[in-house]
């Protein structure tokens, strides 16, 4: 009974050497890191995916564009691309457009404005990714740093003894072979969750730059209609 308590997962963490506690900790913190990030993100996504999805049939479905504006202005909503850029480029393209009657100016001026708030939504949506990547890239390689070390302490172990045998040598093997599996439990899920999430990212704001691109044409018939007349 007292060998199979020894051999243990919990009492092999216990009994490890600190160098290899303090990468298993190290390992710990940054799964939890990761998962917080993970599930944030989850619902980040989510919601800016409904959310768009909801301006955009709002925005299509004839409504004035000014009465629209006021609308959001009002009550904006945080989570949706399309209307940030929306609010942006309408501001702009309203303001220049009281002071000047050069519809190339007016629209350039729109369009940089939605290209501003553009990579801001790029940048939100993003956040958190670079962790992930780097979770994912470096927590084999920590978890194989602590079992490099076990492995030392256990052949260093086998000097001090007479005879070598598998109940010597296991105890020190085994906890650092835990090293490599924490790593490993670390990594996985980050990886997926960033291949998963950078793909997801992508196609939202591929979403807002094709809204974008057609709102600017919308604009740019008003600018050059209300230059013409």
């Amino acid at each position: 009974m007292a060998e199979t308590d020894s051999m243990s997962m919990w009492y092999l963490i216990a009994t490890a050497d600190l160098l290899v506690q303090l990468v298993m900790l190290l390992l710990v913190v940054l799964s939890v890191a990761s998962w917080a990030m993970i599930y944030t993100r989850y619902r980040i996504i989510g919601r800016a995916r409904r959310a768009g999805a909801a301006f955009e049939e709002r925005f299509w479905s004839g409504e004035d564009l000014s009465t629209l504006y006021q609308k959001v202005k009002k009550e904006p909503d945080p989570d949706s691309g399309q209307e940030a850029i929306f609010r942006a480029g309408f501001q702009e393209f309203v303001r220049l457009s009281k002071n000047s009657r050069d519809a190339e100016a007016v629209m350039v001026g729109a369009q940089r404005a939605m290209r501003v708030t553009l990579q801001r939504e790029q940048a939100r949506l993003t956040t958190s990714l670079p962790f992930l990547a780097t979770v994912g890239s470096t927590s084999p390689y920590i978890g194989l740093f602590g079992t490099v070390w076990g492995i030392m302490n256990s052949f260093r172990a086998l000097a001090n003894v007479s005879q070598a045998t598998l109940t010597v040598v296991a105890p020190g093997i085994a906890e650092a072979l835990i090293a490599t599996a924490m790593g490993l439990f670390a990594a996985i899920p980050a990886v997926v969750a960033y291949n998963r999430y950078a793909s997801a990212t992508d196609s939202l704001i591929g979403d807002s730059e094709m809204f974008a691109e057609e709102f600017s044409s919308i604009l740019h018939r008003q600018a050059h209609g209300r230059g013409e007349a």
